[in-house]
């Protein structure tokens, strides 16, 4: 293809970091898209096919892929549509909000030899690349820790179903654990959970959560994640080599403008998936693997709440 066609689905807060770094991609261009809000859909109205449903662009728009941009719990559908017309997808992490729902979406995509492609952005930070670097030739790390802190309410926009725990999936695991653990994997490759402590609010969101994370060379991480963090934002990496050594990377050093890291990253993000779409390269791209992780810490999370009740609850009076 000379001229790769995209379309958009979800016109929501992160939409605007795929369509400005589309502007550094002349061989993409922006086909159609999609939202259920006319006024979301109002600027695109003179310059390109707008619908109302993801099902409708995809009968009728001539499109080699989409981006994947609306609340968590309409990923699988849209995705499953997509990938069932023949069209790459990008999707917004999570994957799903079930474990099972990502690995029926997963195993879709592979029957249909499919570019099924989980957006982690932080991967793509420059900060992030430049301690990958410096850590060539340097000894193993035994132990690295992941930082991801910021008060949701300030980042999700008009976006509210980030609150909701049906539509997010749960909270900060659920959402943000993917990018931690991503990074995590990035870094020591496959992980295992070995603990994770998770905090809710009365609305059943879960707000911080503590997880330890073990690698199968021995190396340990730890993810800390918060959604209600007093003092702006925090996200960050921290190794520690075995040789004592201690390097770190900010994520957001250098990006003193609120979201502006986002900017180059999504541009890192549009950049593989293209290179993917051409390459017809529908290899597996940890999408799953960090949905596995948040399934593994909620379903820790709920095994502890029940050994908690019944240790609470009196045993029964034995009968004479």
């Amino acid at each position: 293809m000379s001229t790769l066609r995209l379309g958009v689905v979800g016109l929501g807060v992160i939409s605007r970091f795929y369509l400005k770094a589309l502007d550094r991609f002349p061989d993409v261009r922006l086909a159609a898209v999609c939202d259920l809000r006319e006024e979301a859909l109002r600027p695109f109205r003179d310059t390109t096919p707008c619908h109302r449903d993801h099902r409708a662009m995809l009968e009728r728009e001539d499109l080699d892929a989409i981006v994947v941009n609306v609340p968590n719990d309409r990923h699988v559908e849209i995705c499953w549509d997509a990938v069932l017309s023949g069209r790459a997808v990008c999707v917004e992490k999570p994957l799903a909000t079930r474990y099972e729902d990502g690995l029926e979406l997963s195993r879709h995509a592979w029957a249909h030899d499919t570019v099924l492609f989980t957006a982690f952005h932080r991967r793509y930070n420059d900060n992030v690349l430049k301690l990958q670097r410096r850590l060539r030739g340097k000894p193993p790390i035994e132990w690295m820790r992941v930082r991801y802190l910021e008060r949701i309410e300030e980042h999700v926009g008009d976006d509210r179903w980030y609150l909701d725990p049906e539509r997010c999936g749960g909270g900060c695991v659920a959402d943000n654990g993917p990018n931690a653990f991503d990074l995590v994997r990035m870094f020591l490759g496959d992980v295992e959970l070995e603990s994770a402590e998770i905090q809710r609010d009365d609305q059943g969101v879960d707000r911080q959560a503590l997880i330890t994370l073990r690698a199968s060379s021995g190396a340990s991480a730890t993810v800390e994640l918060d959604w209600s963090y007093p003092n702006g934002e925090a996200k960050d990496v921290e190794v520690r080599l075995a040789d004592g050594t201690v390097l770190s990377a900010d994520m957001l050093d250098g990006f003193p403008v609120f979201k502006s890291s986002l900017e180059h990253e999504y541009v890192g993000v549009l950049d593989d998936f293209v290179r993917r779409v051409r390459a017809g390269d529908a290899s597996d791209d940890g999408g799953l693997a960090a949905l596995r992780l948040v399934h593994a810490c909620y379903s820790a999370e709920r095994a502890a709440s029940a050994a908690q009740a019944a240790a609470a609850t009196p045993a029964a009076p034995e009968r004479s």
